[in-house]
C-alpha cells in the first residue's frame, strides 16, 4: 500500500476527516501530508484538522479532534441522546479541574469544570447528527448534570430532559442513583422517580 493509499484509508475511516497528529503517528511526514492534502483538496477546518470536500461539516467532531480532553455534556449530551427537542445554540463540554479551557471559551463553547474523581463518571460515546463518534456522558450522568444546572437552563429544555428520561427509553436506575449521589442531587432524583415511576 502506498502512503497515498494509506492516507485515503485513514480519511475514509475518519468519515472524511483526518488530523496531522494521526498522520505523523503513522510515520508520514508533514510535507508529504501537505502534498496529499493539496491533491485531495482537503480543507483545513481547525489547527491540525482537515476535511474532505464531500464530508459534512460537523462542529462537535472537529472540536473533539482538536481537544481530546473534553467530554460533551449538559445540553450537548441531551441532544446526542435525543433528550431535547431542538439543537442547542452552543456546544457544552466538561473538562477536569486544572485544564486550561480559555481557547474553548474564546470559541463560544460553554465549559463546565469538575474534579478528576467525577470526570469519568458515566463516560460513554455517542454519534453526532453527521455519523461521527464523540465522547459524552450517558443518559444517567447527563440527567444529573442537568438537575445540578437547572437554574442556568430554560424551563422547557429542563422539563423535556426529565420527561424523556423518565418516560422513554432504557433506564439504568441503580446507575442513576450512583450518579446522583456523586453529583449531590440524590434527593432531587428520588423525588422525580417517585413522581414519574410510582
Amino acid at each position: 500500500m502506498t502512503k497515498f493509499e494509506q492516507l485515503d484509508t485513514m480519511l475514509k475511516q475518519g468519515n472524511g476527516y483526518i488530523t496531522t497528529r494521526a498522520v505523523t503517528a503513522q510515520g508520514i511526514s508533514k510535507p508529504y501530508f501537505a502534498e496529499y492534502a493539496r491533491s485531495r483538496e482537503l480543507e483545513r477546518v481547525a489547527h491540525g484538522v482537515y476535511q474532505s470536500p464531500d464530508a459534512w461539516p460537523d462542529d462537535m467532531y472537529i472540536l473533539h479532534l482538536r481537544n481530546s480532553n473534553i467530554v460533551f455534556s449538559h445540553q450537548s449530551a441531551l441532544a446526542l441522546h435525543g433528550m431535547m427537542e431542538r439543537e442547542p445554540h452552543y456546544i457544552y463540554v466538561t473538562v477536569k479541574q486544572g485544564y486550561n479551557a480559555t481557547h474553548l471559551r474564546k470559541q463560544g463553547v460553554i465549559v463546565h469544570t469538575v474534579s478528576p474523581e467525577i470526570f469519568t463518571l458515566g463516560l460513554t460515546t455517542a454519534t453526532t447528527t453527521f455519523g461521527n463518534t464523540v465522547p459524552t456522558y450517558d443518559r444517567e450522568r447527563t440527567l444529573c448534570d442537568v438537575i445540578r444546572q437547572r437554574g442556568a437552563m430554560d424551563v422547557q429544555t429542563y422539563q423535556t430532559a426529565i420527561r424523556e428520561y423518565m418516560l422513554h427509553g432504557h433506564k439504568n436506575l441503580p446507575h442513576l442513583i450512583r450518579c446522583s449521589r456523586a453529583l449531590k442531587v440524590e434527593d432531587d432524583v428520588r423525588r422525580y422517580l417517585e413522581v414519574f415511576l410510582l
